[in-house]
């Protein structure tokens, strides 16, 4: 576009020069003068006007040309105010953002058929999470999310979670298959350890009963007693040591709940769990077995939304299309997200633009916009050159006829 105007305005300079030597000749000569003139004048003009904004025109320079890098720091201040005042306050995010019916969205991505869902995702989202994963460090992003996990455990307080899920368990009876299957193990120890507790008994037996062999006798009625004493416990749901165990588990419920002491023995624990070697390993390959995960679902988004994968996304957007309240309870978390976000960052997007701006230098600014208006600036300088070869024929056909 710079060579059409530039060859527009050489143009009617020839047409100018050649029009001056047939004016003589025949009158008609004289608007085709007048007209060229006139769009040399229109043409340099409003060069002059566009250069002036950017640079000083042929280097000269002019007051109130270079109207661009001179005043840089002032347009990035303007243009970063008037980003904060026409799109970035809560008040006009919150109103468009209440046309946006984010719900309906997700409901349509997570029932599309496979082929299509996947096709879509492994043309956006897919591949640049399968950049960003690729990219990344591993044993650095690995090592943050050991760190936020492990930080998350030590805030998190399992005490009384523990208390509440175990009375939970205690009031529902769900607790007896538990106890049950204590009591059969318990049951198979016996069994498995007959020998040694016969040789616990001959030990601690006085000579008299190892020389007359009653320990022999004491200690099958001490195994038989126990075998009985087991197997009436698994028989009897009401068994006195059943009761007594029911009892004990509920007192260990409220005391993970209110009993100081034991909040902090289990917190003790936790610490030392969280802080176990063998328990960082385990949060490393968790990590590790995630990320592959990730990464299969992101180089295969079709075979993902096949699987168990997709059934388990195509189900949620089901209940997602049957539930108006949880739908409006999405768009309106959206919503106040967006809005927070204005809120909190608003000030602080603003002043990157301003500094960015500031930042650049004037040759940088100058080429950024210039080539952002692009084609309209020379545009302008084709219809200048136009419109004062018209403006030139008006003013010469006036002449003439009056």
């Amino acid at each position: 576009m710079r060579l059409v105007a530039t060859g527009l305005l050489v143009f009617m300079a020839a047409v100018f020069l050649a029009s001056r030597q047939l004016a003589p000749i025949h009158p008609g000569w004289g608007f085709v003068q007048a007209f060229s003139e006139a769009a040399m004048v229109g043409g340099l003009a409003d060069w002059f006007a566009v250069t002036a904004l950017f640079r000083h025109p042929l280097g000269v320079p002019i007051p109130h040309t270079a109207i661009v890098p001179r005043n840089k720091d002032r347009i990035g201040d303007t243009l970063a105010q008037f980003l904060r005042d026409n799109f970035l306050i809560p008040v006009v995010i919150a109103r468009r953002m209440r046309r946006l019916d984010v719900a309906a969205a997700i409901v349509r991505w997570l029932t599309d058929p496979p082929t299509a869902a996947g096709g879509r995702f492994r043309q956006g989202a897919s591949k640049l999470v399968a950049q960003v994963l690729e990219g990344l460090d591993p044993a650095r992003l690995g090592g943050m999310v050991k760190s936020g996990l492990a930080n998350w455990l030590r805030r998190i307080e399992l005490s009384p979670i523990t208390g509440q899920l175990l009375k939970a368990a205690i009031a529902e009876g769900r607790h007896r298959p538990l106890i049950e299957g204590a009591i059969a193990w318990a049951g198979r120890a016996l069994a498995s350890n007959d020998e040694l507790i016969r040789a616990m008994v001959h030990e601690r037996a006085g000579s008299i009963l190892r020389w007359t062999g009653l320990d022999e006798t004491v200690a099958n009625k001490l195994i038989d007693g126990l075998d009985r004493l087991l197997a009436d416990m698994v028989e009897d749901a009401e068994h006195p040591l059943r009761i007594k165990l029911d009892e004990g588990l509920d007192r260990l419920a409220w005391d993970l709940q209110y009993d100081p002491e034991t909040r902090a023995r289990i917190e003790g624990l936790k610490a030392e769990l969280v802080a176990n070697p063998a328990m960082q390993r385990w949060m490393d390959g968790l990590w590790e077995q995630a990320r592959g995960r990730l990464l299969s679902i992101a180089r295969d988004p079709e075979a993902a939304m096949a699987g168990q994968i997709g059934d388990m996304l195509r189900q949620i957007g089901d209940t997602l299309r049957g539930d108006v309240r949880l739908a409006r309870s999405i768009n309106r978390f959206v919503r106040r997200t967006a809005v927070g976000t204005a809120a909190a960052y608003g000030d602080g997007i603003v002043r990157l633009v301003s500094e960015t701006v500031r930042g650049w230098d004037a040759g940088t600014i100058t080429s950024r916009l210039e080539n952002a208006v692009g084609r309209d600036l020379q545009y302008i300088r084709v219809n200048g050159t136009l419109v004062g070869g018209l403006v030139g024929l008006a003013i010469h056909s006036i002449d003439v006829l009056l």
